[in-house]
């Protein structure tokens, strides 16, 4: 398709005022990077000025092509485009500054604008993979949608985001996938931050996405009718696209192009003259009124596109309403579950009851799905009669992330991005930390996904202190805005999944045991008292002198183990400390009353997180020290995890503090 030669002029002047507002705008800030935004300005405009769908009064429009900006320093380079483009940002002077909606790195639901809060390098590029999958999905499912919802997803990214060892994982399932719809571009510069990439790397990219199975295309990045042309080859491709578009880093400033001081501030000073040689008055922030009449234009186009657009989704939405209802109106699901979900009289794991509450759930949401780090066998989250999603069947809700965990996390964020399915993942608590970038980010973004970890502590015994997870839990509550839930029977279970699914505001980690659990004696309030965070599980006949505090599976623990002490003893249930700390303050003191400051802490882990519960007075029966391998019955006996051992525990708290039953020492 050939391209008029007027556009073309426009697309570079476009282009060349973009190199401006980059500069003014990092010289502003005296902080910020040029080199990227120099280097893919003849990008920006091909995207912005002529490739991308996009509707800025809507920024949420669902047909709109997403695009991410994996290489997520590069700030400087997307918000001109943005500004240009009429999304409402703040003006460009308040980069990087306080309370400003331009922060240094992009960040998801502050910009408009902005699909993904990305920053760690490679993590915009899995969530890009997730992105792909959401529209699949919905494709597939909703009758007659697919020439309504015919969106790509488009993700620039740079040497470090192909570095990073996320890119290989995410890229690998993209392929085995046949994503078609998701176009990659490389801004291939052969810089890094520190030096030159032939000093890191040798290896074949073109090759090794071609392995990949994407379809591979090399440009020159500074030539835009070259790059559109790539662009619209990779639209009508039947698998995932790479466009390696070859660049300058910090073209245009002579001083520092092509070199790694291009990457930060050095070349403000240099800036009077890269603007000069780009026909660029010595105006900060200057935009020509050639270039605001091709953006109002471009304006006007877009809003044609969407209200032509509109008219077809309006006709959809009538013919589907029900559809319409289920998976955009954001309408809350009744996630209420029978008690006959927990009629098993014998003990079970909390990740078995757990597989089927997510069962029962997903019958009732057709939104939910799950995945998992090839381990659904052992996780139990298989959503049975769902499918496997792949290419020849995109209606399936089970998705195999293969040995993928921190693609997984990551590429479930793109999916609750892009805010129309609930994705849920899972692998072994301790394999947490594979993921756990994307877990942070997922907290930094509010972003509404479920991790299933099971094989939790240190009973699953012989597999050694490789796989039992002691300090895992203390490092996921260290998350801030992750609720880490713990339930300790089927009852907590229900209540663990329903707050977690119901959750709009950000991710929950729901924490399983692979060891069957005891039922545990029937208490009204248990599936209440776990969306509560915290719940009497058993109470003091008598005058309260001790509260001892369990959670998962040393509740069971805890409850058999104050039997002798029941007319003062008080045991209580804390599968999450973050959703009880929410609480207000009646019911956190009607919990744990101020009145009684003897406290025993209870968990198959780290210490650390219990000091704030259990105050001068108290004690911690914890694991500090990483496992060993052994029956499981035996490791629990070699760190004190029994009944014995708690009473024992307890006996030492009463007489070390005077208080009833057993006398004060001496």
């Amino acid at each position: 398709m050939t391209i008029p030669k007027q556009i073309l002029s426009d697309l570079q002047k476009s282009a060349n005022i973009a190199c401006g507002l980059a500069m003014d705008t990092v010289a502003n800030a005296q902080s910020g990077h040029l080199g990227l935004p120099l280097g893919c300005a003849e990008i920006g405009a091909a995207l912005f000025g002529y490739l991308l769908h996009l509707f800025p009064n809507s920024p949420r429009w669902i047909n709109r092509d997403r695009f991410i900006l994996s290489a997520g320093h590069a700030t400087s380079f997307l918000y001109p485009w943005l500004f240009l483009s009429g999304f409402p940002l703040d003006p460009l002077p308040n980069f990087r500054t306080y309370n400003s909606n331009l922060p240094g790195h992009p960040e998801f639901s502050l910009t408009p604008g902005i699909e993904s809060t990305t920053g760690p390098l490679g993590q915009g590029l899995a969530n890009a993979v997730g992105f792909a999958i959401s529209e699949k999905m919905q494709q597939s499912r909703l009758k007659n949608i697919a020439q309504i919802l015919d969106y790509h997803i488009v993700c620039l990214c740079g040497d470090g985001c192909l570095q990073e060892g996320i890119s290989h994982e995410a890229c690998s399932l993209a392929g085995h996938l046949r994503l078609d719809n998701l176009i990659l571009i490389y801004d291939s510069n052969g810089i890094t931050l520190d030096t030159s990439l032939n000093k890191t790397q040798s290896d074949n990219v073109k090759q090794r996405f071609e392995a990949y199975k994407f379809f591979v295309q090399e440009v020159d990045g500074h030539n835009i009718a070259q790059f559109i042309e790539a662009y619209q080859q990779a639209i009508l491709s039947d698998c995932p696209n790479l466009i390696i578009a070859k660049t300058i880093i910090g073209h245009g400033i002579d001083e520092v192009a092509g070199t790694s001081k291009a990457h930060g501030e050095i070349g403000i000073k240099f800036i009077r003259e890269a603007k000069e040689k780009l026909g660029l008055p010595d105006r900060s922030f200057f935009i020509s009124d050639e270039v605001k009449l091709f953006f109002k234009n471009r304006r006007k186009q877009w809003a044609e596109e969407y209200h032509h657009w509109e008219i077809k989704f309006d006709a959809w939405k009538k013919e589907n309403k029900e559809q319409y209802v289920l998976f955009f109106s954001g309408q809350d699901t009744d996630y209420s579950l029978s008690h006959d979900i927990c009629k098993e009289n014998d003990a079970i794991s909390t990740r078995e009851i757990g597989g089927k509450i997510l069962n029962k759930l997903a019958e009732k949401n057709p939104r939910i799905i799950t995945g998992s780090a090839d381990l659904f066998s052992s996780c139990k989250n298989y959503l049975f009669q769902k499918n496997d999603f792949n290419p020849e069947d995109w209606t399936g809700r089970n998705i195999s992330f293969g040995i993928r965990e921190h693609a997984m996390g990551a590429i479930l964020n793109g999916i609750a991005y892009d805010g129309i399915f609930q994705p849920s993942g899972s692998t072994f608590l301790v394999f947490s930390d594979y993921l756990r970038p994307a877990i942070r980010i997922a907290a930094m973004a509010k972003l509404p996904v479920v991790y299933i970890f099971t094989h939790d502590s240190i009973a699953i015994g012989q597999d050694g202190p490789t796989h039992q997870p002691v300090e895992t839990l203390a490092a996921l509550r260290a998350i801030p805005n992750l609720d880490v839930i713990r339930p300790a029977n089927a009852e907590e279970c229900v209540g663990a999944y329903q707050a977690a699914f119901l959750r709009k505001d950000g991710p929950t980690a729901l924490i399983l045991s692979r060891q069957n659990l005891p039922i545990l004696s029937k208490v009204a309030n248990r599936r209440n008292g776990t969306i509560c965070g915290a719940y009497i599980a058993h109470d003091a006949t008598d005058h309260l002198r001790l509260i001892v505090i369990g959670t998962g599976s040393e509740l069971s623990l805890a409850l058999e183990a104050v039997h002798d002490f029941t007319m003062c003893v008080r045991v209580v249930s804390m599968p999450s400390m973050e959703i009880f700390e929410r609480q207000n303050a009646e019911y956190k003191e009607k919990i744990l009353p101020s009145s009684c400051p003897l406290r025993l802490a209870i968990e198959a882990g780290v210490a650390m997180p219990w000091y704030r519960y259990v105050g001068s007075q108290g004690k911690i029966i914890a694991v500090d020290d990483f496992g060993l391998s052994a029956p499981g019955k035996q490791v629990q006996v070699h760190f004190g995890l029994t009944v014995e051992h708690i009473r024992s525990e307890i006996k030492s708290l009463f007489i070390t503090w005077g208080s009833a039953p057993y006398p004060a020492r001496g």
